[in-house]
């Protein structure tokens, strides 16, 4: 788990995770979900490692053409994802996220699902 101040990798629309967008988004940080994870606007699916937030969109499936590229074929290769426990979801969240249990699984989520809300609250705060 990181230390300090989690920044984090935020979804920005709504549909199921697909594995080729997740494999690009690999080098961004550490991710959450897996291919197929259904997904909403607002919803926290990794760990960036940069020093702050970003909105990223992991539904972009492969351009299909009639042309095959030699090489470019190959089965994606994902990382697994960090699956949290309850408790280690409480311990990672900032103030401005909660924590979403249902019987299916533990998600993380920001406060406020919109973008414009959540930087009209950032500078309300500030």
């Amino acid at each position: 788990m990181s230390c300090g101040k989690s920044v984090v990798l935020i979804f920005m629309e709504q549909g199921e995770a697909v594995a080729y967008a997740l494999n690009a988004l690999e080098d961004r940080g550490v991710l959450f979900v897996s291919p197929g994870d259904k997904l909403y606007e607002g919803m926290v699916i990794g760990e960036n490692a940069k020093p702050q937030d970003l909105e990223v969109n992991p539904l972009k499936s492969k351009q299909l053409t009639n042309f095959r590229a030699s090489g470019k074929d190959e089965g994606i290769r994902l990382t697994p994802p960090r699956k949290m426990t309850l408790e280690q979801a409480i311990a990672y969240i900032q103030d401005d996220e909660l924590v979403e249990v249902t019987p299916q699984s533990i998600r993380l989520r920001k406060r406020y699902l919109d973008p414009h809300e959540r930087k009209r609250q950032a500078r309300a705060a500030a």
